[in-house]
C-alpha cells in the first residue's frame, strides 16, 4: 500500500511539473557576451514580458549558439534573440516560425576587423589585405557578425579559406572575448560585433593603445527576435502578435541600452534572405 501511495504521488508530481512548464513561456538568447551580462539583461526582459502578456515568462541561458538553435527546435524555448545566421537556421527547423522584431540598428549591422597595435595596421576604407599570414580569431562558429560575414569577406578578397589565409585561426566564443584576445596579443587580428565594440569602448573596457578597428564591413541584417510557429496553438490564439507588440513597445532606456539598441522594429523572414545566400555560398547553410 505504501509503495502504491508513493508511486501515485510521484505521478501526480510529474504531471503537475509538466503542467507548470507548459504554462510557462520560455525564451533564450545567443551567448554573444559574458553570461552575467546576459542574465541581468534578459531576466529584466522576462519580467517585462510577464507583465505585458499576463503569463509567466522565463529566460534560460544557453552555452552556445548551436544550443540556442537546438532549444528552439526542441520546443524548450518558444522565443529567442538570435543573430541573423542562428535565426535562419532555427526557423528552418520549426514549421511556421517567424522573425517578429529586430533592433533599430539591425537592418544595417556591421562587423569590425580589429588588430593588435604590434601589427602596425591602420584603419582603411579598403579591405585590409595585409592581414594575410597573421593570427586571426572569429567569435562563435555560429555567429553572423563574428563568423559568417567576416569569413565571407575573407574568402571574397583572398579566394581562399581562412585556414589557408592565416597562420592560425581561432574561435573566441563571444565578441567581448574576441576584443580581449586581440588586445592581449593572443591573436593579431579579430572580427567582432560593432555594437559590442562601441559598448565596451564607451564603458572604458578597451585599451585603444593596444587594439584598434582597421576595417568596417558593408552593412547587412543581423539580430532578431524569432518565435515558434506553434505558439498560438499551444499558448492561445493571438499570443504571437501580443509578444511582437510587447517587444515593439519596449521603451525602458536602461534595458534597451544593455542590448544596446535604440528600440525594436518589425521584422520578417524575408529580411534575412541575404544571410541565407551568404550562408549557402560559404557552406554554413545547406
Amino acid at each position: 500500500m505504501l509503495r502504491f501511495l508513493v508511486g501515485f504521488f510521484l505521478i501526480i508530481s510529474v504531471i503537475h511539473t509538466e503542467q507548470v512548464f507548459a504554462n510557462t513561456f520560455v525564451f533564450t538568447a545567443i551567448p554573444d557576451e559574458d553570461e552575467s551580462k546576459l542574465r541581468s539583461r534578459f531576466d529584466k526582459v522576462a519580467t517585462y514580458l510577464t507583465n505585458q502578456l499576463d503569463i509567466e515568462v522565463k529566460y534560460i541561458p544557453v552555452k552556445s549558439y548551436g544550443a540556442a538553435v537546438t532549444a528552439f527546435r526542441n520546443n524548450q524555448v518558444q522565443l529567442a534573440w538570435f543573430g541573423g545566421l542562428s535565426g535562419v537556421r532555427a526557423r528552418a527547423l520549426v514549421s511556421g516560425s517567424t522573425a517578429i522584431a529586430q533592433g533599430v540598428e539591425d537592418p544595417k549591422f556591421q562587423t569590425y576587423f580589429i588588430a593588435h597595435s604590434s601589427t602596425g595596421l591602420k584603419k582603411s576604407s579598403n579591405f585590409p589585405i595585409m592581414i594575410a599570414g597573421k593570427t586571426f580569431t572569429f567569435g562563435s562558429k555560429g555567429s553572423t557578425s563574428g563568423r559568417l560575414m567576416p569569413e565571407f569577406y575573407i574568402r571574397k578578397n583572398f579566394s581562399n579559406s581562412p585556414n589557408k589565409v592565416f597562420s592560425r585561426v581561432g574561435y573566441s566564443g563571444n565578441h567581448s572575448r574576441t576584443i580581449s584576445l586581440v588586445e592581449s596579443g593572443a591573436f593579431q587580428i579579430g572580427a567582432t560585433n560593432f555594437q559590442v565594440w562601441k559598448k565596451d569602448l564607451a564603458a572604458g573596457k578597451i585599451d585603444t593603445s593596444k587594439v584598434a578597428v582597421i576595417w568596417e564591413t558593408p552593412s547587412y541584417p543581423d539580430y532578431n527576435w524569432s518565435i515558434r510557429g506553434d505558439v498560438d496553438k499551444n499558448f492561445g490564439s493571438g499570443l504571437t502578435e501580443r509578444v511582437k507588440t510587447a517587444l515593439l513597445n519596449l521603451k525602458d532606456p536602461d534595458l534597451l541600452a544593455s542590448f544596446p539598441r535604440k528600440g525594436f522594429i518589425p521584422a520578417s523572414n524575408a529580411d534575412f534572405r541575404s544571410i541565407v545566400t551568404v550562408g549557402k555560398q560559404i557552406g554554413l547553410i545547406e
